[in-house]
């Protein structure tokens, strides 16, 4: 079991940044792959930022250029860079994990509890 905690949710306003931090499980399995969902209100979820286990990233199409994804295994964190806010990037932002290189881009098995971002 992957126990993920987020933090750095708030509330800006557009055109500003935030950065949000996933603490993981200091013996969270290495082959383990993450990733940055979220959902907005009324709507699914979606993958944004992806992070595989060598460290080779991926984005969404709607956030690239603006979101970066990153992992410190010393301090057993995932970071999510959230810069250029706009409003439709209102959402709630979860961290995931998942062994698998399909799912984790699809159907991660680990979710965090999500932290909420706000863009007015």
């Amino acid at each position: 079991h992957v126990q993920l905690v987020e933090s750095g949710g708030g509330s800006v306003q557009a055109g500003g940044s935030l950065r949000l931090s996933c603490a993981f499980d200091a013996y969270t399995p290495a082959n383990v792959r993450m990733a940055w969902f979220r959902q907005a209100p009324g709507k699914g979820r979606e993958g944004v930022a992806f992070i595989d286990r060598g460290g080779a990233t991926n984005y969404a199409w709607s956030v690239k250029d603006r979101f970066t994804i990153s992992k410190d295994n010393d301090n057993s964190t995932l970071y999510l860079q959230i810069n250029s806010l706009k409003p439709e990037d209102t959402a709630i932002y979860y961290c995931t994990a998942d062994p698998a290189p399909c799912e984790f881009m699809t159907r991660p098995r680990y979710w965090g509890q999500g932290t909420q971002v706000t863009v007015s």
